[in-house]
């Protein structure tokens, strides 16, 4: 049906399950479909030629904005905390206070810095980060079919919503829901705003997606792209939900993630580091073949 799914990087519990899900989405049409997306290592790379690529976080990190003293601090609660974060024998219950002590305490460090939102552009071109292959087509093809992307993102997204617009992919249909900064009047970094968004509660964005879009009362299907367990909960308040294909990215502790990874994404794309799959299934549930 979809020869990429038939690529040795690509794995899934129920391969039958997965064309069923497939062919009904596309019976339904277009009309019907939205995207569901996390944003750093998802939608991003992991790597590129063997060097890991910056999420948001690190792009301000490794940055001429903020002091070496800074630097250090935030590769201290890296290496303290993303093992937790990884770590397939702690609980959500477990790990979720410590995930949002780490967001905290990271956040509290750049207000410090008094960040610039005039230089977050120069910042951004400056970086190493990099969408996945295949990203132009998989924005464009939304946007063509006019399915709405929302971008949950425990991340940055003022910084995220940059390297979407210098890749040129930052369309009508694109909603994004993630840390916000607050700049005071002379645009130094004075605050976040609102709640705080960490890898755990991206559904609380989600329920908010329910209420606040009226026109997504009607896309009762949902493609949803994660690269952890926690964003498998990004879907949760899409209303009347008939079908949902979760497509994981499994990029770091594969052999120790993957049994978890597999009983919980419908896909798993082992060390993938483009969009080709994603690609394929809307290409197939939006063609009229």
């Amino acid at each position: 049906m979809i020869p990429e799914l038939s690529r040795p990087s690509v794995y899934m519990r129920d391969r039958r399950r997965v064309e069923e899900i497939i062919q009904a989405m596309k019976q339904a049409g277009p009309s019907t479909m939205q995207v569901i997306s996390d944003f750093d290592m998802t939608l991003t790379r992991f790597a590129y030629n063997g060097k890991r690529c910056p999420t948001c976080h690190n792009i301000l990190e490794n940055s001429k904005l903020i002091s070496q003293e800074c630097r250090e601090k935030l590769e201290d609660l890296l290496n303290t905390y993303y093992p937790i974060e990884i770590d397939s024998g702690r609980s959500v219950e477990e790990k979720l206070p410590l995930m949002v002590e780490w967001w905290t305490k990271a956040h509290d460090l750049l207000v410090q810095q008094k960040i610039r939102k005039d230089l977050l552009t120069l910042v951004v071109r400056e970086s190493d980060a990099m969408l996945r292959e295949g990203y132009q087509v998989f924005f464009d093809q939304l946007q063509e079919q006019s399915i709405p992307l929302l971008i949950f993102s425990a991340g940055v997204g003022d910084v995220l919503e940059e390297v979407i617009r210098q890749a040129g992919v930052f369309h009508p249909n694109v909603k994004i829901f993630s840390n916000y900064m607050d700049f005071d009047e002379n645009g130094a970094l004075r605050a976040f705003k609102g709640q705080l968004i960490h890898i755990y509660n991206k559904r609380e964005g989600a329920l908010l997606n329910s209420g606040h879009f009226q026109e997504l009362r009607a896309r009762h299907n949902v493609l949803l792209l994660g690269d952890s367990l926690g964003d498998l909960t990004m879907a949760d308040g899409v209303y009347s939900m008939e079908n949902i294909l979760k497509i994981g990215y499994l990029n770091d502790k594969v052999q120790e993630r993957k049994e978890s990874y597999l009983n919980a994404y419908d896909i798993v794309l082992e060390k993938d580091e483009t969009m080709d799959v994603a690609n394929a299934i809307m290409l197939y549930i939006t063609s009229s073949y």
